[in-house]
């Protein structure tokens, strides 16, 4: 590199690529080893952390010398690119990094991984999943240990087969361990992570755990989820929309109105799937769901995999990378997911029809953190959020007085469009504060209004919305 190169490098400041050294020593190495674990970088010897230019004191053997301490001291063996360069006469040694190709490299028996402008400690965890992602590995492509074919619940494979092959993105043989084993997940006769978290017989009790609250120590409900991952999908989404509130705008006569949930359920929905499809199921720590007055928060024990960054997400062009691909594909393949690395923006296409929505995510070394929340509740389909002029009033309150008293209707409503089979026991499970008698009433009342309708039979039937 050119001194001009260097020095416009320098006017950059400490970053994901570039760290600044006054002199070599150990940290040198633990930044190149953080570098070759990450997207390769250079670190410039001779430079304060602040970019001053303090030129470093080296010999004809000093680059050697160098080269051979950084490759001693890594394992596997690094050997980066030296230049000397001379800057307002002093002399600035150039250290380059490529990303190593195989993960993770060391020193002294410590990984690191660089993030923005600082070296971070990995621990076995992390230290597992750099190893997986190198090697294209997935940790629920592994055979699950002590499993056999007899482990798995073979109606929850046919209702999977069924799914897949009616959304026809891939064709699946009706033989459910066929169908598994063309999709990898049963290897030798043995299935893997990603089929026992599917479609396990016993519970493996990979929680999820909702709770709504009125403040942040006072608990209002409390509910904890775990079973068969598509199981826990359907019944966490249940539970949220009967802790959240629905507007009511009245369309014209009695039985014309359209539901406006407090969040749009698309985005929510889309933020429970990451949480499950991108989960560490190696850690003990469950799915945490806080539901509040105003907001409601996903908390995933796993940070962001591979080198995604919290900047790439803002954008609309990030290539995502997959910590679980069986299970990644599966959702795929039933149309839960719709895209790889398109959630995020499907997300931000949702909220737009909640004017005063807000998304906020951060991510942390021991997870992932998403929020949503707002400071006027969507009530109508025109102006998206509370009316507050004058002339508004009298409508505004009339509306907001038809969300209070028909609440549990609105509900009862939307977890029949979750799902159509749900039955009065467990609607009264999941609206907590009315009896299965008290379902009973309102779906009367509802049948008598023609808003719903009963298909089939009492136990096997289902319900229509028919407005």
């Amino acid at each position: 590199m050119t001194a001009e190169e260097i020095k416009i490098l320098i006017t950059k400041g400490e970053g994901l690529q570039l760290e600044f050294k006054l002199t070599f020593n150990i940290e040198v190495i633990e930044t190149l080893v953080a570098f070759a674990n990450t997207v390769g970088g250079k670190v410039i010897v001779g430079v304060s952390n602040t970019g001053n230019i303090k030129g470093v004191s080296i010999n004809s053997e000093s680059v050697q010398n160098w080269i051979n301490e950084i490759k001693n001291k890594t394992t596997p063996s690094i050997i980066p690119e030296i230049e000397v360069v001379l800057i307002e006469e002093r002399e600035i040694v150039c250290i380059c990094i490529k990303e190593y190709p195989v993960k993770p490299v060391s020193t002294r028996g410590r990984c690191y991984k660089r993030i923005n402008n600082s070296n971070h400690l990995l621990s076995v965890a992390q230290i597992s999943d750099l190893y997986m992602l190198s090697m294209q590995y997935s940790w629920d492509s592994y055979p699950f240990a002590g499993a056999s074919t007899g482990s798995l619940n073979v109606e929850k494979i046919n209702q999977f087969i069924q799914k897949v092959n009616t959304v026809k993105r891939f064709s699946l043989p009706n033989d459910p361990m066929d169908a598994l084993g063309k999709l990898k997940m049963i290897q030798n006769g043995v299935p893997t992570n990603a089929a026992m978290i599917l479609f396990a017989k016993e519970n493996l009790f990979y929680n999820v755990h909702i709770g709504r609250f009125k403040t942040p120590s006072t608990i209002i409900a409390d509910k904890i989820i775990s079973g068969n991952l598509y199981d826990v999908m359907e019944e966490a989404m249940q539970t949220i929309i009967g802790h959240i509130k629905f507007a009511v705008e009245i369309t014209g006569k009695t039985t014309q109105h359209t539901e406006i949930p407090e969040y749009p359920l698309d985005a929510i929905r889309e933020a429970l799937t990451n949480a499950l499809v991108h989960r560490d199921y190696q850690s003990s720590t469950d799915i945490q769901i806080k539901i509040f007055d105003q907001n409601i928060s996903f908390f995933n024990p796993s940070g962001l995999y591979g080198n995604i960054t919290e900047k790439d997400l803002i954008t609309d062009s990030y290539s995502a990378s997959t910590r679980n691909k069986l299970i990644a594909e599966a959702f795929y393949l039933t149309n839960d997911i719709e895209k790889y690395g398109s959630g995020f923006i499907r997300i931000r296409k949702a909220i737009t029809e909640y004017p005063t929505m807000n998304f906020v995510f951060r991510n942390t070394s021991y997870g992932f953190f998403t929020e949503f929340s707002y400071t006027e509740q969507k009530i109508n389909t025109k102006s998206g959020v509370v009316e507050t002029t004058q002339e508004t009033t009298q409508e505004t309150t009339q509306e907001t007085t038809q969300e209070t008293t028909q609440e549990t209707t609105h509900r009862i409503l939307a977890l029949i469009k979750l799902n159509p089979k749900i039955n009065r026991k467990k609607m009264a499970r999941e609206l907590k504060n009315i009896s299965e008698d008290g379902v009973k009433y309102q779906l009367e009342k509802l049948i008598k209004k023609g808003v719903i309708k009963r298909i089939g039979s009492t136990k096997g039937g289902q319900w229509e919305i028919t407005t």
